[in-house]
């Protein structure tokens, strides 16, 4: 799935965004299939869906299958994110 709005620049790496990369990596996230993608928690929607949807049009994260609009599937990280996720940790 290729981001629509996908920019050359990553967002700010922040304590948010690194524990979104953590949760996804640790297979805890799910997103809904939508242009927006909603990110999930543990079952719960995520407090900063902004970011969310930014980490996904940016092509760091993106679902774990196809599935019709609005079904929550599986998020994973793409290359770029576990890049993004690795690199922020190894600098911290």
């Amino acid at each position: 799935m290729t981001a629509p709005h996908a920019t050359s620049q990553p967002p700010a790496v922040n304590h948010r965004v690194l524990a979104m990369l953590r949760a996804i990596d640790a297979g805890r996230a799910q997103l809904t299939c939508s242009a927006e993608p909603d990110l999930f928690v543990d079952g719960v929607p995520c407090c900063d869906q902004f970011t969310a949807h930014t980490l996904a049009h940016q092509g760091l994260i993106r679902p774990g299958r196809p599935g019709p609009p609005d079904q929550r599937v599986p998020a994973v990280l793409t290359a770029a994110g576990r890049a993004l996720m690795t690199g922020a940790q190894a600098a911290a």
